[in-house]
């Protein structure tokens, strides 16, 4: 394992230099936080797929296809979905508002301060994302070393949040495109041919396997129906990926590199579940389906290339972890802390607050260690973020873009009915049940439409300054928000 662990070394001794070479070129809050909104369409679309393709798409990914087969691909491939609706439809028009959080594009569209409530939702969508993607070193660096949970968990988290601190998003987007390339040569280009021919080809694993396995359909409507709810919603209305459309030059940027991040997605999720069926040849009896990845990694890659695809799957958890962290700092600094505090108001004028969003990552950083180590049950942590996001989130953010009668009282009661019933809902039904996103997600639709109607419409200037902002006639906001109502 020598040469495997040199491999692992030397990537992660880089990402660390990276960080500091980021460092030197965050200079303003726009290159800390967005990388100065100055990348190209090659930078951004390998970036936008490092963040969206973690440890869930490839651990995870891989767990699916050994479990279901090939129609284990479809919580990836919705992923994917989201992310081409994102692009196509939406990005160039978020992009253009030139603002840092999801938040502050509320309070722009209705003219109204929603940010801090919804600013917690998003918040704590993003921690748990954090979390969760921090809580996957552990299952690499056992693989790799045989290290304990909570080692692992604060190396590997320690790692993300040094080059995080330091150099905000240009140290990200750097790794994150390093990443990009490691997890496109370790999974699809090395893996993925190797795991299909070691299982015997595609006639030997039909031979083995049952029909079901190979049906498109067989895990089943409903799950495919509620991955399309969480994750393909999730993609257009996120933190984490709003803050890279926020990083694009341009609008050809956001909308070409974006649809090339989405098409990437598709062909991953269709490689991970491959690799997971040609697993389930080889090892018909591992205890648990996430195992899948590992073993077959451990077992049937030569030396070196076991390090490569290795390190593949730590860059897919980096690349997530890292971009979930600056989010949630992000949002923590700039639409809770400095709006409770008074300090900065949305649209004010642009300060130099690099050290004050470094502190902020470091204590998120730290918060997200100590988290990772205390959760036991992933999955019911990222359900309850997804569920917050979309049941909370979802109807003011897409009825703020394409519905003008939509008024920031609407907007808030989408927010408080929505999150309120999910959460009750999980109380109820289960946290891993369906119902709560769906009835969630009705329940803030119907909020946010009667009290849209039944209050007064929102003023016309604000609506003016809206479609300026969209139009991208304005690039700054202005410095006091208009009031809904005069």
């Amino acid at each position: 394992m020598a040469v495997d662990y040199t491999v692992i070394v030397v990537y992660l001794a880089g990402m660390l230099a990276m960080g500091w070479w980021g460092m030197r070129r965050a200079k303003s809050k726009s290159e800390f936080l967005v990388a100065g909104r100055r990348l190209g369409p090659v930078m951004y679309s390998g970036t936008m797929a490092a963040i969206v393709l973690g440890g869930a798409s490839t651990i995870g990914g891989v767990g699916l296809g050994y479990k279901y087969g090939l129609s284990g691909a479809w919580m990836v491939f919705t992923i994917g979905l989201g992310l081409l609706a994102l692009s196509v439809f939406f990005s160039a028009r978020i992009a253009r508002l030139k603002v840092y959080t999801v938040s502050e594009m509320l309070d722009l569209r209705y003219g109204g301060r929603a940010g801090v409530i919804s600013g917690v939702v998003m918040w704590a969508y993003t921690l748990m994302l954090a979390v969760t993607s921090t809580i996957a070193y552990a299952t690499i660096f056992d693989v790799l070393f045989d290290m304990n949970r909570t080692l692992a968990i604060v190396l590997g988290g320690s790692i993300v949040v040094a080059y995080s601190t330091l150099g905000g998003m240009w140290s990200i987007t750097l790794t994150d495109m390093v990443q990009f390339v490691v997890k496109t040569i370790g999974v699809l280009l090395l893996l993925l041919p190797i795991a299909v021919v070691k299982a015997g080809g595609f006639s030997g694993m039909k031979a083995k396997l049952p029909t079901s396995y190979f049906d498109p359909l067989g895990i089943g409507g409903e799950t495919i129906f509620t991955y399309v709810l969480i994750y393909t919603f999730g993609m257009l209305i996120g933190q984490d990926i709003w803050q890279r459309v926020f990083t694009a030059r341009d609008d050809r940027t956001a909308r070409w590199g974006g649809t090339a991040s989405g098409t990437y997605c598709l062909v991953y999720a269709v490689a991970g579940s491959v690799i997971g069926t040609a697993a389930k040849v080889l090892y018909p009896k591992l205890a648990s389906p996430d195992d899948a990845f590992a073993t077959i990694v451990k077992d049937e890659l030569p030396i070196g290339v076991r390090g490569l695809v290795l390190a593949a799957a730590l860059a897919a958890v980096m690349s997530t972890s890292s971009g979930a962290l600056i989010a949630c700092a992000t949002v923590a600094n700039n639409d809770i802390w400095s709006r409770l505090r008074g300090i900065v108001r949305p649209g004010g004028e642009e300060h130099d607050e690099v050290k004050g969003n470094r502190v902020f990552i470091l204590i998120m950083g730290v918060g997200v260690i100590g988290t990772a180590i205390a959760l036991n049950n992933v999955v019911e942590a990222l359900t309850v973020a997804y569920n917050l996001l979309v049941g909370g989130l979802l109807v003011p953010i897409l009825g703020g873009l394409l519905w003008k009668r939509g008024t920031v009282q609407g907007a808030l009661a989408a927010v408080i009915v929505g999150g309120l019933a999910v959460i009750g809902l999980m109380a109820g039904y289960g946290i891993l049940a369906n119902e709560p996103v769906y009835y969630g997600l009705l329940a803030s639709l119907a909020a946010y439409l009667v009290v849209s109607l039944v209050t007064r419409p929102t003023d016309e200037r604000v609506l003016a300054a809206w479609r300026d902002r969209l139009a991208g006639k304005s690039p700054e906001l202005p410095s006091e928000p208009v009031p809904a109502h005069q």
